[in-house]
């Protein structure tokens, strides 16, 4: 596996496996917002399964993230080159963290309490508001990871 830590392809100073997972974050929500559409067209099931497909297939991405991050030396490897005050760029991913984890427990609630409703027969049907709204905080949590993903790379190895 060492060709994740030779030169990423977007011609920063970021690995190849970090240059791979930013473009994964950054399509990320829209892959989402297209499996919502999937929904507001009553494409159900097709919006169940590309949500789920959705959600390991950024599991499987954070896991390759995590190994790749480990065994490149962590984040004082990375902040070395950046012009970043190490402070700031600490402060900045402590937030995408937090922000990570809430994602990754809200959107596998969702998805759990979503395939529940759909067994009791109550999705679509009585339990759809309350699927949308944890869809939108899921949506949103989403977002912010995405955000904060791509505000920690450029700190590191654009800025």
């Amino acid at each position: 596996m060492d060709y994740m830590f030779e030169t990423g392809f977007l011609g920063t100073r970021a690995p190849y496996f970090m240059d791979f997972v930013f473009i994964i974050v950054a399509l990320l929500p829209f892959l989402v917002l297209a499996a919502i559409v999937m929904a507001r067209v009553k494409s159900y099931k097709l919006h169940a399964l590309s949500q789920s497909v959705i959600f390991v297939i950024s599991v499987i991405v954070v896991s390759y993230f995590e190994y790749g991050v480990r065994v490149g030396g962590g984040f004082e490897k990375f902040m070395e080159g950046s012009n970043t005050s190490h402070n700031y760029a600490l402060y900045v991913l402590i937030f995408h963290i937090i922000i990570a984890i809430f994602t990754i427990i809200i959107w596998a609630k969702t998805i759990w309490s979503a395939r529940k409703a759909e067994k009791k027969g109550t999705l679509p049907g009585s339990s759809s508001l309350a699927h949308k709204r944890a869809g939108q905080l899921t949506f949103f949590a989403i977002f912010m990871t995405s955000f904060t993903g791509i505000w920690v790379y450029v700190l590191l190895f654009i800025y």
